[in-house]
């Protein structure tokens, strides 16, 4: 695998220059990217450390950091003194981080004072920004636009495993547009009526859902929500989906009607919802030799020919006494019809 150090390359990379295809000596048009405050200093300090130790030094992949307020200097020195990769620093467009125009201030206060006891992040506002934002706004961030990949980092979160290729042109190669680490269930509370209202969006479009989908991941044979979700604080994504007219009438169709406020619709819910429903199986890749933690659970492959590259224990991994990554491996792609059906069936509390 080449090593890209041409630091006159990574400068012209954001703005274009680099090529996307063909040549496995370039850089693709790609970034690492994460949504933080400057009291994250230490955690994305310590998890770019380690995505530099583990994959990025022999790449040097931008960064791009996203603040909704003005970043510190000490901020912006710190995070510069841990890569040799180029830095961006944004801030957050105030269009993009505020209440949505379709509920009102009183009934999110109630919806909060109801919530605040029911769900981790139950009673927060900002919470709530955020998840909207995420799953909105982050690929309409100028800092974003002539990206064609990006891969999601947290402060705080540890990868295990030497990452000896470069995952975004593994996806790019094999056509995947979502690829993903963790998958656990989402707590019924915060999502009651999210699969309620994606039902009534399938059934509005019809033309604009695709002719097979991995829809029977997320929603059993009976109708039923499972609740599986892909954990987004990882996440190596195609923007082409995210930028796709599919994803945004499905994403302004959940914002009128209010349950990321009103409910806690998390954005790893409804971005797995949307990469289910909107993608085939085949787009949807687990990167199962990449050992990943972020608080509550840990991923450890335990394949021999993975654990080499890790140090992880693989008896302490999450995913595979898992219930979501069985049925991911299980469950197969259905046509349009049988994912139309399962949007008419009777919603299951």
């Amino acid at each position: 695998m080449p090593k890209i150090k041409d630091l006159a390359k990574r400068e012209k990379y954001l703005a274009g220059n680099t090529t996307s295809t063909g040549n496995n000596n370039t850089l693709l048009r790609a970034a690492i990217v994460a949504l933080v405050r400057d009291s994250d200093l230490d955690g994305i300090c310590a998890t770019i450390r380690q995505v530099e130790d583990r994959f990025n030094r022999e790449f040097g992949y931008p960064y791009i950091l996203l603040n909704d307020e003005d970043f510190t200097q000490e901020f912006m020195d710190s995070v510069r003194a841990v890569t040799e990769a180029k830095v961006y620093f944004g801030k957050l467009p105030a269009s993009h981080r505020r209440l949505s125009p379709y509920v009102t201030e009183e009934k999110v206060k109630a919806a909060l004072e109801r919530n605040k006891n029911r769900c981790l992040y139950g009673g927060s506002y900002s919470y709530r920004l955020m998840c909207r934002y995420r799953f909105g706004f982050t690929h309409k961030h100028p800092l974003l636009a002539n990206l064609d990949y990006y891969w999601r980092i947290e402060p705080g979160a540890e990868y295990y495993c030497n990452i000896p290729y470069d995952p975004f042109r593994f996806m790019c190669d094999k056509n995947i547009v979502y690829g993903f680490t963790i998958t656990p269930t989402e707590k019924n509370k915060a999502v009651e009526t999210l699969w309620t209202t994606t039902r009534q969006w399938m059934l509005e479009n019809p033309e604009i859902l695709p002719e097979k989908s991995f829809i029977q991941w997320a929603v059993d044979k009976s109708g039923e929500y499972t609740r599986c979700h892909f954990w987004s604080n990882f996440e190596i994504v195609d923007l082409a989906f995210y930028r796709s007219a599919a994803y945004e009438s499905y994403f302004q169709h959940l914002d009128r009607a209010g349950g990321f406020f009103y409910e806690q619709w998390g954005d790893a819910p409804v971005h797995s919802i949307a990469a289910s429903m909107l993608l085939r199986k085949e787009q949807i890749h687990w990167f199962e030799d990449i050992g990943y933690y972020y608080p509550r659970y840990t991923h450890c492959p335990n394949k021999p020919e993975m654990q080499r590259n890790c140090i992880c224990n693989k008896k302490s991994g999450f995913v595979y006494h898992d219930m979501c990554i069985r049925r991911f491996t299980e469950v197969s792609a259905i046509d349009k019809g049988q994912g139309l059906a399962l949007a008419h069936l009777p919603d299951r509390k």
